[in-house]
C-alpha cells in the first residue's frame, strides 16, 4: 500500500452558508456516508496561505512575533500570509511575505512541505517554501494592526527544533517548517521539491 493522501470526494447532498467573513466563510455541507447514511459536516472555506523558512549562510532560521487574538499569545512564527493576490504563483507570494514582513529577498527557493493545517475543520492548505541565499532588503509596506513592531530573530536551526519539541513554538507552520528543514538538511535540501512543484 502507497501511503499517499489522495483525493476523493463524497456526494454532497445539501450545502449551506452560515458565516460569509472578509476572509472565511463557514458552511455545513450534508454528506452521503458509507452504508447510504447521511451526516452533516460544518467546516471553514479558507483561501489558502504560504509561508517561508528563511535559512541563512548560519543555519539560522528567520522567526516573526505576531500577536494571534483567538490565542491570546504572541507567537513566534515563519514570515507567512494569505493567498490573496490573483494570479500570483505561491512562490512569488512567499517572495512577496518575506520581503513584506521581514524585510529580506531569496535567490534559491525549494517546496519544503505542504499542510492541510486543520483538515477536520478547515480546508485551508499552506505551502511552507525553504528560501536561501538572502539579502537585506528596502521595501516601502506599511505594517498595519498586528504587524506593527513584529521583531525579527535569528535562531539557530537546531535551537529551533529544540524549542518546537519542548512547546516553546506552537504555530503549526513554524513547527512544521522547522522540522521540515532539519530532516531535509541530513540530505543537504537534495531531496526537495522545486519551487514550482504543484499542489496535490
Amino acid at each position: 500500500m502507497k501511503t499517499a493522501d489522495t483525493p476523493e470526494a463524497w456526494d454532497v447532498v445539501d450545502s449551506k452558508e452560515r458565516f460569509r467573513g472578509h476572509i472565511i466563510n463557514v458552511v455545513t455541507d450534508t454528506v452521503k456516508m458509507p452504508r447510504d447514511e447521511v451526516a452533516d459536516r460544518d467546516y471553514v472555506v479558507h483561501p489558502g496561505a504560504v509561508a517561508v523558512l528563511a535559512l541563512d549562510d548560519r543555519d539560522r532560521v528567520l522567526l516573526i512575533r505576531q500577536y494571534r487574538h483567538p490565542t491570546r499569545m504572541l507567537m513566534w512564527e515563519l514570515p507567512a500570509g494569505i493567498r490573496d493576490v490573483e494570479g500570483e504563483s505561491l512562490v512569488a507570494g512567499a517572495a512577496r511575505e518575506l520581503a513584506e514582513e521581514a524585510g529580506y529577498r531569496a535567490d534559491t527557493w525549494h517546496t519544503l512541505v505542504d499542510l492541510r493545517t486543520s483538515p477536520g475543520m478547515s480546508d485551508e492548505r499552506i505551502r511552507v517554501f525553504l528560501a536561501r541565499d538572502l539579502t537585506k532588503v528596502e521595501t516601502d509596506f506599511v505594517h498595519r494592526h498586528e504587524e506593527i513592531d513584529m521583531p525579527v530573530e535569528w535562531v539557530p536551526l537546531a535551537d529551533a527544533v529544540e524549542k518546537a519539541l519542548m512547546g516553546m513554538i506552537h504555530n503549526s507552520p513554524a513547527v512544521a517548517g522547522i522540522l521540515a528543514a532539519y530532516a531535509a538538511s541530513v540530505e543537504g535540501f537534495a531531496l526537495l521539491r522545486p519551487a514550482d512543484a504543484p499542489e496535490a
